[in-house]
């Protein structure tokens, strides 16, 4: 693949508008799918999705449409940013209209929480005979659409759609690394959102900067046991789309599932807090510890918190007095 390709975004939310404005930057024609018809007047008129991204301007080269059939029409590259739980269903209905020859890059994190399947895996039962990629790493999507320096991994089973949608991505602040780990990219991203509400919930609840850390390091192992559980390579876990991720989004209030995090662990009401994947994703990753039989306290003590079975301070309880030794 080369540049001056049309890149396809499906999803107008700040990660979709960010990964379109990187496109755009990188020399491409791009297309923004978004069903708010606010949000497509905004980024043709304004050059800005304010809904979203506040004052940023985006390219003059990003046009928008709620018209799926004009954005996937001659795409050679599709960015799906459609939400985890809502992407299987969403891709269906535009099944006809995604170009067979365009590799389909997953840009959501999660598991879908009714089957315990990775996006990939659901997808793959819709578009059977599509080529299928996955984007994740540390990523803000104000730092992407800014043109700050970022990477990220794009992984495929397909060795060779991974390489050329790395190399059709890249540009000067933005760098993507290709695997065929696709499995391990896709655990890294979906359990790290997890992590990082159990991050927050230590910080809105006050109890200071080394309990976080505690956290985020034993949460690592945790992710570790689960990705070699279902088949990821050690050397994923630890790279971009694992460690990094993991590092950036339990750190920083500009992450919604840290947010989301310090809202709960400070008794805040939650029922206005914008979209946070690892609600969904954390008894589903709990159940799946239990079926393979992985001790994952932290991901468990998540995911009874965010079902009021518990609260924060039994967690607390519970994860300090769990006798433990440091190969566990």
């Amino acid at each position: 693949m080369t540049k001056d390709l049309k890149v396809a975004v499906l999803g107008g939310g700040a990660w979709g508008t960010a990964l379109a404005v990187m496109a755009a930057n990188n020399g491409h024609q791009t297309m923004l799918y978004a069903r708010d018809a606010a949000t497509v007047e905004d980024v043709n008129r304004n050059h800005q999705n304010q809904r979203y991204l506040g004052d940023i301007v985006l390219p003059a080269s990003v046009h928008a449409s709620s018209e799926a059939a004009e954005v996937l029409s001659g795409a050679d590259i599709v960015l799906s940013v459609i939400p985890a739980q809502a992407m299987g269903a969403a891709l269906a209905e535009m099944a006809e209209l995604i170009p067979q020859s365009a590799p389909l890059v997953l840009c959501a994190k999660g598991i879908e929480r009714s089957t315990g399947r990775l996006m990939s895996e659901v997808v793959s039962e819709v578009l059977p005979t599509h080529q299928l990629a996955s984007l994740s790493g540390p990523s803000f999507a104000t730092d992407v659409a800014r043109g700050l320096p970022t990477a990220v991994t794009i992984a495929s089973k397909n060795i060779a759609i991974a390489d050329q949608v790395s190399v059709a991505l890249s540009g000067a602040a933005f760098r993507c690394y290709s695997t065929d780990d696709l499995t391990g990219v896709e655990i890294g991203g979906s359990l790290k959102n997890v992590l990082a509400l159990a991050a927050g919930a230590a910080i809105g609840r006050g109890l200071g900067a080394s309990a976080q850390a505690a956290l985020v390091t034993r949460g690592f192992v945790e992710l570790r046991r689960i990705g070699h559980k279902m088949g990821a390579r050690a050397e994923t876990i630890m790279g971009l789309s694992g460690l990094g991720d993991l590092m950036l989004t339990c750190s920083s209030p500009q992450s919604r599932n840290y947010s989301y995090g310090m809202a709960l662990g400070a008794g805040e009401d939650l029922s206005r807090r914008p979209l946070a994947e690892g609600v969904a994703t954390a008894p589903i990753a709990a159940e799946l510890c239990l079926k393979y039989q992985i001790a994952a306290p932290i991901i468990d003590a998540t995911a009874a918190l965010l079902a009021g079975e518990i609260t924060i301070d039994d967690a607390v309880t519970a994860l300090i007095n769990r006798p433990l030794k440091i190969e566990d």
